[in-house]
């Protein structure tokens, strides 16, 4: 494929505000991850002041959890400014929108049925189009910075947000658009802590991805955006990333586990090789999905070495932010883009001794060193496999 510039990005979740709050969270090694409220749901990666996040009154009907923690990622970075200099540029109609979540505002549903009547009824102020329903937040996103184009919200579990660059991608391609944003927002809520602790998939305490004793994920919440355009085509719009290949897969293996061989996620990862045009040694580093559940992390260690080797540095960050879910993607994406500025490779957290049965170059530490091109894998429930690949943005030039 042609490669996108990705000239814009924005990031919030419980490493902090902004990608440079980010970035400092991996250089000092240091997690956003909490205890829960109440003790019974482990470790969790909250986004703190959401409560006091306002929405204009032309946008209170999607007035919930999840569109006020996409609000504020919108605020932060400069991030709606730089969308609306391409809404000046390029048009409206001309910049699609393509984000991912997995379950949406559905806290505000939780909340409206403990309210209902005593017939059962839910309260009238409950707005289900506004909040609960899928399209809830690119509606409000689009609503936000005023776009017009092709709009759409992917939900294929924790690859959502992942998956929004390459349809994303296929839009710009077939000239429905010109530029697009994409990325995604997921929020912490009962269904999702009480459904992961049901599949006692919980961590005791805060997850340690890779660890010989690792015992499950920590849940966490994030929100974020990118803006992906053809590169050069607006003068002076510096790339701070380049989107050079995505590969997705389907294995439909189990609803919840992993294929135990890792062939959707080894399928995905050199269909994004082959997208990007590179072999498996040119990339630098592999940001793993690397949730802390035995099963994914085993799977994936197989994965990478059957596909890299086992020379290709790589490691998780949810240590740092816990497993945001639909956002993860979006979340781990932006951090790629950190990392590849910063020449940072950042280490799992928490890791006591490294799983003995594990042959990929699984890095426990920071390591600073060049990287040009990272690959980033999203793995979801029911066998949905996406990876991603980015690079330097000199690397337009010297092509």
């Amino acid at each position: 494929m042609q490669p996108l510039a990705l000239t814009a990005s924005t990031v919030v979740s419980a490493m902090g505000r902004g990608s440079a709050a980010s970035l400092a969270a991996l250089q000092a090694r240091r997690s956003g991850l909490r205890a829960a409220a109440g003790g019974e749901m482990g470790f969790v990666g909250e986004v703190g002041g959401l409560d006091d996040v306002t929405l204009p009154d032309e946008l209170a009907r999607f007035d919930c959890r999840n569109n006020r923690l996409a609000a504020l990622a919108l605020a932060t970075d400069g991030f709606a400014a730089a969308v609306a200099d391409a809404v000046a540029f390029y048009g409206a109609d001309r910049i699609a929108l393509v984000i991912g979540t997995s379950t949406s505002g559905v806290l505000s549903a939780e909340a409206a049925f403990r309210r209902r009547d005593g017939e059962g009824r839910l309260p009238a102020d409950f707005c289900f189009a506004g909040t609960q329903d899928l399209f809830s937040a690119g509606a409000f996103v689009r609503a936000a910075l005023g776009l017009r184009g092709p709009a759409m919200v992917v939900s294929v579990a924790c690859a959502s947000s992942a998956r929004s660059f390459a349809d994303a991608q296929q839009l710009i391609a077939a000239g429905v658009c010109d530029a697009a944003v994409v990325g995604g927002v997921d929020t912490l809520c009962g269904m999702t802590l009480h459904g992961f602790a049901a599949l006692q998939l919980i961590a005791a305490g805060a997850c340690r991805p890779c660890d010989a004793r690792r015992d499950g994920i920590s849940i966490g919440e994030a929100g974020g955006f990118a803006l992906l355009e053809r590169p050069g085509v607006r003068p002076r719009v510096a790339a701070q990333a380049l989107l050079l290949g995505y590969g997705a897969t389907s294995d439909g293996y189990h609803m919840s586990s992993p294929h135990p061989a890792g062939e959707g996620a080894i399928g995905a990862m050199r269909a994004a090789l082959g997208c990007a045009g590179l072999a498996p040694a040119a990339i630098d580093y592999i940001n793993l999905h690397g949730t802390g559940t035995p099963a994914n992390d085993a799977m994936e260690d197989i994965a990478v070495s059957t596909v890299f080797g086992t020379a290709t540095p790589c490691s998780s960050t949810k240590g740092f932010s816990g497993h945001t879910l639909g956002a993860s993607g979006i979340l781990e994406a932006v951090l790629a883009v950190q990392c590849i500025g910063a020449g940072l490779m950042p280490g799992c957290l928490g890791v006591d001794a490294l799983d003995p049965a594990f042959t990929a170059c699984v890095l426990t530490e920071n390591r600073a060193a060049p990287v040009r091109r990272v690959m980033s894998n999203s793995f979801g429930f029911g066998g949905i496999n996406c990876s991603l690949v980015f690079g330097a943005p000199d690397l337009m030039e010297a092509a």
